[in-house]
């Protein structure tokens, strides 16, 4: 009885997710014979749902359209993407529509289980509720928008409310993939895009991390003292940070050199120093003009040999600043 109960629950839900379904791929979904689909069907149709069949090489089934809602089987994603729209919905003042709302609301909440509840409460406590706002870009309206998985919303949410210290793999604009261990403090949507305002503890200073970017979240159980921040604050650092990357020019300087002894000599400006080996590290540089990162080159010490990575455009500026220099230096 618990098998065929199941099924028949199992048909339902497919039914509910598809416009029309042919009988055969109901069959191969469900793994039964059509006499078995069949009954399923009118199991269905005895507790009131209105099941429409169509004959022929386009026969099937569907539900029908009607003036009673059924109820829903729902998956643990959805239950959760519906009970953060609804509780957005409810706080944001529609009128006429509060009541609804949050009855609505509270026949979702009251059938979901303990840790999904967690996690719609952390997502709407620990997001700010802008969602589509932030500074506009060319062509922003037509690039596809990232997928972000619930889980990790979810993860991330948690670890913003329970102030607990995360560990991922991020991978940057350069797909360069690194490991941070941060405390995350917000959830910000800005221009269909989802952002974690968290404080890096590696680099000492707060950093925004694009979510479809982070992988492998590990939570670490360790707690933190939050810093203090408003919502306003946070949403505000995130859109300056997108806006500076807009229009930033990166590149990547190997110096042969020791982390500590580049960080010695660079002092704050070397907080995102990197090792890459005993006697060699990597320091990230990034301006606002190409003329602005090749002035930070002058801060590396004397007889220090290091190498320039990044684009075109910076490395055809070394090489014609390097022309201009030697001429300088060869002129009386």
């Amino acid at each position: 009885m618990a098998a065929t109960t199941s099924r028949t629950l199992e048909l339902l839900s497919l039914l509910q997710s598809h416009r029309h379904w042919s009988a055969r791929e109901l069959v191969d979904r469900l793994g039964v014979s059509e006499r078995t689909l069949r009954r399923d069907v009118e199991r269905l149709r005895e507790l009131g749902y209105g099941i429409e069949s169509m004959r022929g090489s386009a026969g099937g089934y569907r539900l029908e359209a009607g003036t009673g809602l059924p109820p829903l089987l729902l998956t643990d994603d959805e239950g959760v993407a519906i009970a953060v729209g609804l509780r957005s919905q409810a706080t944001a003042g529609l009128r006429g529509a509060e009541h609804t709302t949050l009855s609505a609301l509270a026949k979702i909440e009251q059938v979901l289980p303990p840790a999904l509840r967690r996690r719609i409460d952390a997502l709407q406590s620990h997001a700010t509720d802008a969602v589509g706002r932030g500074p506009g870009r060319a062509g922003a309206g037509t690039r596809p928008t990232p997928e972000i998985e619930t889980e990790l919303l979810g993860l991330l949410a948690l670890g913003c409310r329970d102030s607990e210290r995360l560990r991922f793999s991020y991978t940057d604009a350069a797909g360069e993939s690194t490991s941070r261990v941060v405390e995350p403090y917000r959830l910000v949507p800005v221009a269909r895009r989802w952002y974690l305002l968290a404080w890096d503890r590696q680099r000492e200073d707060w950093r925004t991390f694009r979510l479809d970017r982070i992988s492998d979240v590990f939570q670490t159980r360790v707690r933190f003292e939050p810093r203090p921040m408003t919502d306003d604050a946070a949403r505000a650092r995130v859109e300056s940070a997108i806006r500076y990357r807009d229009r930033t020019v990166r590149a990547r300087v190997v110096v042969e050199l020791s982390r500590a002894e580049l960080v010695d000599r660079l002092g704050w400006y070397g907080r995102d120093v990197v090792a890459d080996g005993p006697d060699r590290c990597v320091w990230p540089l990034e301006a606002d003009a190409v003329e602005n990162l090749v002035m930070a080159l002058m801060w590396l010490p004397r007889g220090a040999a290091y190498r320039v990575e990044g684009p075109p455009e910076v490395l055809a500026f070394l090489e014609e600043q390097a022309g201009r220099f030697a001429a300088a230096a060869a002129s009386d």
